[in-house]
């Protein structure tokens, strides 16, 4: 019997740590799809940052390697300078990316590094305890904000696609999401071109996935995926900032 569904090459065949809900795992799959469909996993090379991602290096098959907190931008420019012909990507969360890592992901997209970078934003600092991201939605109750984010005290959440996209060397900026199926086919599409604009040598590319934290949120995992469609994606509008088409 002919198989319809089976594991992709270049993920490892371990159960992952993930809470049930997460969409970490379904990116990950897409991913390692995408790294096989383009060809990619022998000249593969993955830059784990520290958050609920800090693993990935376990469940990618591919060479990885660790970054300190929120320099994954930096490892990875300094590894795809020497290794021009490898296939860089960075996976990162948003309290990594978005807090200790803003000058870092700022500077790698000013420069035009040609690097992919998943960056998946549940508006949370997940793997510590949930506390107040720089994403985390204003009012949205969190352990280090009970009453719920004040912009007052706090600010906006940031928009990383928007800011991103007044840089020149940003080649590929596009938001997505993970709450359905078809989003998340959307979602591969877009991994999958910012990967092939690393592969023609455009410049810097980064996917933005809008996603849930169902744990850290009380949630069950369906009123979290219900919560980023209704609260999260109006704040943070799905679609393309910045395409190839458009800096060419």
């Amino acid at each position: 019997m002919k198989a319809a569904f089976r594991r992709p090459e270049s993920l490892t065949d371990v159960q992952t740590h993930y809470c049930p809900g997460c969409v970490h795992g379904i990116v990950h799959r897409i991913t390692a799809e995408v790294i096989d469909e383009l060809d990619l996993q022998d000249r593969a090379v993955g830059v784990a940052s520290v958050g609920c991602s800090v693993l990935a290096y376990d469940y990618f098959d591919v060479d990885f390697q660790q970054a300190a907190h929120g320099r994954a931008p930096a490892v990875a420019t300094g590894i795809k300078r020497v290794r021009p012909d490898a296939s860089v990507f960075t996976y990162q969360g948003d309290g990594d990316l978005a807090s200790i890592g803003t000058a870092e992901i700022i500077h790698a997209a000013m420069r035009g590094e040609k690097i992919t970078v998943i960056f998946i934003n549940n508006a949370i600092y997940g793997m510590t305890g949930g506390q107040m991201a720089p994403t985390t939605l204003r009012g949205q109750k969190t352990t280090t904000s009970p009453y719920g984010r004040d912009t007052e005290h706090s600010g906006d959440p940031i928009r990383v696609c928007e800011m991103l996209a007044t840089l020149p060397g940003a080649v590929y900026l596009e938001r997505t999401s993970c709450h359905d199926a078809r989003h998340i086919m959307q979602t591969k599409r877009a991994i999958k071109k910012a990967f092939e604009v690393q592969e023609k040598g455009q410049g810097f590319a980064m996917v933005e996935v809008v996603s849930n934290c169902p744990t850290n949120w009380g949630m069950t995992p369906r009123e979290s995926l219900e919560w980023v469609e209704e609260n999260m994606i109006p704040y943070y509008p799905l679609g393309e900032f910045r395409s190839p088409e458009e800096v060419e």
